[in-house]
Parts: C-alpha cells; sequence; structure tokens
C-alpha cells in the first residue's frame, strides 16, 4: 500500500489516518470540507495518549473536503471509510467514491455493526469485489484489533491483502469475522458489559467493588469496567446497544441485550463520561488538589470513593498466571465469586453459544477479546482455565451450548488440551520452542532456549524482568553457548516490558549492608555481560518492546542490532533513583554523541555531549521505538518491528541476515573522544543555573554533576581520547559514591514503595 485515504476526520478517522502515517504510508484526510477535516486532524495532534509515533509522521497527511478533493482518490490503493454510522449516509458516501477511485483500490468502512453487504448495494461489481468491513478499535494505535469482514462477494486476494498488511504494515491482530450484528469483539464485549451493568442494578455491589473485581484481579486492564466506559464514552456504549438491538430479530436475545436504565439516565443528563468531565466518576478540586468522586447509582449523587476490601482478592494477586488466578476467584464461596459466576460465567455460556454464528473459530474469539477489550486471557481460554465442567456446575447451567457439548462428549473438560490458541509458525516463536522443550539452561533471572536454524535466545523471566546477578550469568553463558554452538544469538522475551532496569531492591539491601566490595563486583559483572554482547563473535540482536528502561536500555544498547516493537519506552532513567546508568549506558551515550565526527578532537564536542548529557539527566524516555531512534539509544541501522506478537521472529530473521552478510566481530573503541575540563566546567555550569532557576533539586544537582564528571571522560586537563573501559571505571565510581548517599537510598525506597520518583 503507497498511498491511502480516510473518509471522516472524526476521532476514529484522524487516529486510523495517524497510525497508517505511523507506518509511512503517504494519506489523504477528508471530510464535509476542507476546514472540517483540518480541525479533526489538529484535535487529533493534541490527543494523548499520542496517536503519532513521533510528530514528524503528521507530515504523512494531507487534509481535504469531499466538495474539492475527492478527484485524490484516484492515486489512492486504499479508501477506508470511517464517517456516522447510518448505512444512508455512507451508501450516498460511497456512490461518490466510486466515480473517482481506480479499478482494483480496495474500499473498506470502519463500521462497527452495519451490514457490510448493505453498503455495497448499487456500486459496480469491481467496487464490490474489492470491498470490505475493516473495524479497527480505539485509539487504532494502541488496541491491536482489526476485524476484517468479508461480504460473499469481496475477492479472496483482497482479504488476503488488506489482512497481510494490516498485520504486518500496521502491526494489528487481525480477525476475520461473520457480518454479524457488532461482530465479534463488540457482540460479546456488550453483552458481558449488560450483566455487569445489571448486578450493579441489583444493589449488591458498588461500582468501585466492581472495578476492584474486574480489572487486573481477572485480567483485565486497570480501567476495569466503569472507567473504561467512562474513557470510551457511555453515549458510544449506548450507540453499540442500540445497533445491535436494531439487528436482533431473535426475542431472547433482545431481552438479553436491553438498554440497561442507568446508560440511559446518564445519557439524558449527558453525563457521558471523561470527554464532559463526568460519568460513574467526577473529577473535582478540593482543599488537597484533585479528588475522584464516584456515582452512587441509588441517589444519582456523587460520593467519595469508598475502599474496597475483599481477602480473596489481595490473596489473588500473589498468582502470577492469569488462568490459574480467574479460576480461583471465580469458584471461591465469597461475594466475588457470586459476582463472577452471575457476570463472567454468563458472558462464557453466552459466547460458547453465539461463536459459531458470528466467527470462524473460538481461536478468533478468544483473539478478539485479547486484542480488542485487552484481556488477558479469551472467553474459550478461560473456559480451560476454570474447567468446562467446572464453569457449568458453577452457574447451574442446564441449557448447555452445543460447542461445549461436543466438548464433553470427547469426554474432555477442556476446548484445547494445551489452552492456548494455534498460531501461525511466525508468530509466539518463543512459547513454540518451549513447548519443543529446547531450554538449555535456565536459572530464577533467565533462561537460553534454542529458537532453531542455528539462532539461541536469551529469556528474562523474573518479575517485571528486572536484572540482576543471575540475568547477567544467563547473557554471559548464552553468548558462550552461542559462539560454540549457534550462528546467532537473541535477547528478548514474550513478556509485556522487555525489563524495568536493574533489580533495585537487591542494589538497595546490598548498600544498606554496606557490601561496597559485592555491589562493587555486582556492577562490574553487568559491564562485563554487556562488553561480551557487544564483541560477540556471533551476531547479537536485541528485541525489546514495552518498557525498556535503565538497565533493560543499557543491554538493547550494546546489542549489535536491535529490532524493536513499535511500541517500546526506551530510557536511561537511573537519576530517578539518585543514580547514573553504569551498566555501560552512560559510556555508550558518550560513544554515540560524537561518533560520526571525521575529527573530532577538530571540533567543539559541547553540543553533542550536552544533548546526551540531557538524555541522561533528565531520563528522557521514548514514547515509541520511532522516537527511540531520534533520542539516539537506536541506530539508523536498527528495525523496528510494529506487530509485537512478530517481534521475536523478526529478530531471529535479523540475526541470520547479520550471519548471511558475512558479521565480523567489531573491533574494540580504543579512541573515544571526551572533553575533559573545558566540557566538565560548561555542563556544571549549566547544572549550576538550572539549579538557581529553581528547576531541579540540591540533590538533582549532586547527581547531575557526578553525571558530568563521568561525560567528560573525568578529570582530564584538555579534551583527549579514551577507551571503553576508562569511561567504564567512571561509571562504576561514580554508581558506588552515589550509593553511599542517604538521599539516594531515599530516592530508592520511595521509588520501592510508590513507584514514583521522590524529588528530595
Amino acid at each position: 500500500m503507497r498511498s491511502a485515504a480516510v473518509l471522516g476526520a472524526g476521532t476514529m478517522g484522524a487516529q486510523i489516518a495517524a497510525h497508517l502515517a505511523n507506518a509511512g504510508v503517504p494519506t489523504f484526510l477528508l471530510d464535509l470540507n476542507e476546514k472540517v477535516a483540518r480541525e479533526g486532524f489538529e484535535r487529533a495532534r493534541k490527543l494523548r495518549p499520542d496517536p503519532f509515533f513521533v510528530a514528524d509522521n503528521a507530515a504523512l497527511i494531507t487534509v481535504g473536503g469531499f466538495d474539492t478533493h475527492m478527484a485524490r482518490l484516484k492515486d489512492c490503493e486504499w479508501i477506508i471509510e470511517a464517517i456516522v454510522e447510518r448505512l444512508d449516509i455512507k451508501q450516498s458516501v460511497f456512490e461518490k467514491v466510486e466515480q473517482h477511485r481506480r479499478p482494483g483500490a480496495v474500499v473498506s468502512s470502519n463500521t462497527s455493526g452495519i451490514p457490510i453487504a448493505a453498503m455495497a448495494e448499487g456500486r459496480s461489481d469491481d467496487f464490490r469485489r474489492h470491498f470490505l468491513g475493516t473495524h479497527f478499535f480505539n485509539p487504532p494505535r494502541y488496541l491491536p484489533l482489526v476485524e476484517i469482514i468479508p461480504s460473499p462477494e469481496t475477492d479472496a486476494a483482497v482479504i488476503d491483502r488488506i489482512r497481510t498488511f494490516a498485520d504486518r504494515r500496521l502491526g494489528k491482530g487481525v480477525v476475520l469475522a461473520k457480518d454479524t450484528p457488532n461482530f465479534i469483539a463488540n457482540h460479546i464485549g456488550t453483552y458481558g458489559l449488560i450483566r455487569i451493568m445489571e448486578a450493579l442494578a441489583g444493589g449488591e455491589f458498588t461500582i468501585e467493588e466492581i472495578d476492584s473485581i474486574t480489572g487486573p484481579a481477572t485480567g483485565r486492564p486497570k480501567s476495569a469496567t466503569f472507567r473504561t466506559m467512562d474513557i470510551a464514552g457511555i453515549d458510544v456504549l449506548g450507540h453499540v446497544v442500540r445497533n445491535l438491538r436494531g439487528r436482533i430479530t431473535d426475542p431472547a436475545q433482545l431481552e438479553a441485550f436491553a438498554m440497561p436504565a442507568l446508560i440511559e439516565e446518564l445519557e439524558q443528563r449527558k453525563w457521558i463520561g471523561e470527554k464532559v468531565g463526568s460519568g460513574f466518576y467526577k473529577r473535582v478540586k478540593g482543599p488537597s488538589g484533585t479528588e475522584i468522586l464516584v456515582l452512587d447509582p441509588t441517589t444519582m449523587e456523587y460520593r467519595p470513593r469508598h475502599r474496597v476490601h475483599h481477602a480473596s482478592l489481595e490473596a489473588a494477586k500473589g498468582i502470577e498466571d492469569p488462568g490459574e488466578r480467574i479460576r480461583k476467584l471465580f469458584l471461591g464461596p465469597d461475594k466475588v465469586g457470586q459476582f463472577l459466576r452471575r457476570t463472567l460465567g454468563a458472558t462464557l455460556v453466552y459466547t460458547a453459544r453465539v461463536t459459531p454464528d458470528i466467527a470462524h473459530s473460538i481461536d478468533d474469539v478468544d483473539r478478539a477479546m485479547r486484542w480488542g477489550f485487552a484481556w488477558d486471557i479469551g472467553p474459550f481460554e478461560t473456559w480451560d482455565a476454570i474447567g468446562v465442567r467446572e464453569v457449568l456446575e458453577a452457574c447451574n447451567v442446564t441449557d448447555v451450548p452445543p460447542l461445549v457439548k461436543e466438548v464433553l462428549a470427547k469426554d474432555r473438560n477442556r476446548f484445547r488440551d494445551d489452552g492456548v490458541p494455534a498460531s501461525a509458525p511466525d508468530l509466539c516463536i518463543l512459547k513454540a520452542a518451549h513447548d519443543r522443550n529446547k531450554v538449555l539452561k535456565k536459572n530464577p533471572g533467565a533462561s537460553l532456549v534454542d529458537l532453531g536454524d542455528g539462532v539461541l535466545c536469551v529469556e528474562f523471566h523474573s518479575k517485571m524482568n528486572a536484572i540482576g546477578p543471575d540475568t547477567g550469568q544467563m547473557v554471559l553463558a548464552g553468548i558462550q553457548e552461542a559462539e560454540k554452538n549457534f550462528r546467532a544469538l537473541v535477547v528478548g522475551n514474550d513478556a509485556q516490558n522487555f525489563s524495568v532496569g536493574a533489580n533495585l531492591m537487591l542494589v538497595l539491601l546490598e548498600a544498606q549492608e554496606g557490601n561496597w566490595d559485592d555491589l562493587d563486583l555486582m556492577i562490574r559483572q553487568f559491564q562485563n555481560a554487556n562488553m561480551a554482547l557487544r564483541y560477540a563473535a556471533v551476531p547479537v540482536v536485541v528485541a525489546p518492546a514495552g518498557m525498556t528502561l535503565g538497565g533493560g536500555c543499557e543491554v538493547s544498547l550494546h546489542g549489535n542490532r536491535i529490532q524493536a516493537a513499535s511500541e517500546t519506552y526506551m530510557g536511561l532513567v537511573e537519576v530517578g533513583v539518585g543514580l547514573i546508568p553504569a551498566g555501560g549506558g552512560t559510556k555508550e551515550m558518550v560513544v554515540r554523541s560524537c561518533e560520526h565526527l571525521p575529527t573530532p578532537l577538530q571540533h567543539d564536542l559541547l553540543p553533542y555531549i550536552r544533548k546526551a548529557f540531557e538524555t541522561i539527566a533528565f531520563a528522557k524516555v521514548s514514547t515509541s521505538a520511532a522516537e527511540a531512534r531520534k533520542i539516539g539509544f537506536m541506530r539508523p541501522t536498527d528495525h523496528i518491528t510494529m506487530n509485537r506478537e512478530r517481534l521475536l521472529h523478526d529478530a531471529k530473521e535479523l540475526a541470520l541476515v547479520r550471519v548471511g552478510a558475512d558479521y565480523q566481530r567489531p573491533i574494540p573503541r580504543e579512541s573515544i573522544p571526551v572533553g575533559g575540563e573545558p566540557i566538565l566546567a560548561s555542563l556544571k555550569l549549566g547544572v549550576h543555573m538550572a539549579w538557581r532557576g529553581g528547576y531541579i533539586s540540591d540533590y538533582d544537582k549532586v547527581v547531575a554533576t557526578k553525571l558530568a564528571h563521568v561525560m567528560a571522560g573525568g578529570a582530564l586537563p584538555r579534551p583527549a581520547f579514551v577507551t571503553e573501559q576508562h569511561l567504564l571505571d567512571l561509571e562504576r565510581e561514580a554508581f558506588l559514591a552515589l550509593l553511599g548517599e542517604r538521599k539516594t537510598l531515599e530516592r530508592m525506597q520511595h521509588m520501592l514503595k510508590t513507584g514514583k520518583p521522590l524529588r528530595n
């Protein structure tokens, strides 16, 4: 797809255009007129979270109007309609589109439930063969799901083309859905929400109580149920329910999708969520700052939130596996179990009943709910985690759905033997290697896994993938094993976050005990592991995704190449706990700042060093892999994978490409330019001025001065060349010195306790 157009510059249309731009596709964004399109485009640029990977991507979007710019459609290979959800209006727009589209151009609708075939009525054969539904979920950059809904006339090659492009270029999780009311995810999600609204209407549960159950405890997002509805818009839920009811003919289903009275009441009052400031929750300013109030449905007044405590929820926090955690809560005898059996249980049974009508497989249903609603595990994975018989018994199901009867007829208690949806061969390759028992070595922090084709993987798997001595040991073991028996090495994992950094608790305890020799050894070992990655005899590809902070960033900086997920949030954040990067991160940023200068000592190094200094001193974290490249954490030769589930496959392929390119071990860098005292003085002056201006605290000044000393190359009287080891030694000395400061320990304790930095 070399060019695209999006018709409709509303919230969804503008964000779809933004994500096409993220994929490098020049896109026309059209609306009624150019002014309306421009307003929608500008609203999208101000949205948070940002729909663009980097602000520069907005330049790929050209705005225009239906009244003056429809002729531009002749240059587009894919035209996406995202206008108001009315069949007559969509049909009139498609009539105009057909006057300008070139033969063979794909046209799709982002409808959330209008019949696909009905929209193409009256159009030419070529139009209908190239027409289908492409239902993106909001926000399209962050929620992976795209439901593709072909009509009976859609050409199979068109389906395959859009499926492949959405998967590989847009990074979407693609599910093929049948042309039924609200397709898959919204159909099931809406059913579950209405069951929850019924439980709320019963008066046994409060809003905050339900949100405590339907959040991370049961494998759902932190926004849980009511906060999610506030974010999405309560009016949107009302629209989805009405749209669904308008297309349902079965009286039993109509009853199941009755509009909740509370939703209608909130719509009438225009309390439709965050966009108007009030919904199920409301932010108000109080004497101690902003306070969040919650709606009391019985009085329709807002009140302070009550603290929710259920012993089962507290106990479940220690269960890592979401399936095991849900099973424990679902079968529990307490109020939490009762709620889940009434709501989640009913949703599981309903999903099993309607799946043959709305989807092509149970795998597609699970993927739709994971990708569209951010569930940790889908409905059929949940059936398998709890047990089919256990669900039926716990929910007193007498009318057993045919799909469930098929499972029982085979004398099984699960829909799948392994409980996991089948994946394409180039997806989930790490899990596939585990299934083949290809783990060669393992300790609590990491494992060595044979990915096949001569590629070894170092997989982190500690809590939040925090890096400790055991991780470093496995990295070194992986390099030795790869150099001896493999062609290449990949460092990566399937977790949400590559690594949140060093094991802060371990470092804090050692510092409090005064074990300075042990700490010195720990830092040396981490530095040695990273340097071994850099100078390995085989190509090393690091595959970060999600949070890649502190030590995780330092590991990434030392690979031969990076293959990053598009949603990679990379940064050297050690100053937030009163430290500096000491695993080679500071050294690497010094190296990268001036490596492009042919005669560095004949240049003024200050602008280059200052940029790198500010990156570390302000703990800059990229908001995407594209921004990590702009900051300098990634090089132009590094690669980005749009689809997170393809990341390790792409990293493996890149590693093999490096092998095929006759990879040679890098030559050690013995002549790194540093600025010495002149640069140090300039950096210290900048720190002092920031302190004088009140931008940084007294202790920020102490930490920044230590960082400046390292990045200037130490106490050198003039600019000079130094070795990597010289900078590594300076890093380590500064790190240990800061660990000896009380305020650093306070910052570390505060971070561990609250997850937030302390500005002491």
